[in-house]
């Protein structure tokens, strides 16, 4: 069974930093690509951040591009997202996200998520 796990979201201040972890078991994680989602209060959901398999290529939406970084150890089975200089805009629920479908949207019925972690960028 797929399980992703995610923790580290909390409270942080205006400019401040975050890292998120997700912690994935049942599927050779090494093989998939693995995504960062999240979904503000009253919006829809937005896709963050790409890792291929082998953590050699990133992408990033616009709104995090220079402060936020995708990394991943797949020894450890882990992928992480460093938040720096985060916005309140960044508050958000941030899902980690295996096997994600962005099209036309992101579809939250396909894939498989986890349950999220709640960051929360306010003074």
């Amino acid at each position: 069974e797929v399980q992703l796990v995610e923790s580290g979201g909390g409270l942080v201040q205006p400019g401040g930093s975050l890292t998120l972890s997700c912690a994935a078991s049942g599927f050779i994680f090494s093989r998939y690509s693995m995504y960062w989602v999240r979904q503000a209060p009253g919006q829809e959901l937005e896709w963050v951040s790409t890792i291929n398999a082998g953590g050699s290529h990133m992408w990033y939406t616009d709104s995090v591009k220079g402060r936020f970084t995708v990394s991943r150890d797949n020894a450890k089975n882990m992928v992480y997202l460093l938040m720096n200089s985060v916005r309140p805009e960044d508050t958000a629920r941030y899902y980690c996200v295996r096997d994600l479908v962005r099209s036309p949207t992101v579809q939250r019925n396909l894939g498989y998520w986890g349950q999220g972690a709640q960051v929360t960028v306010s003074s």
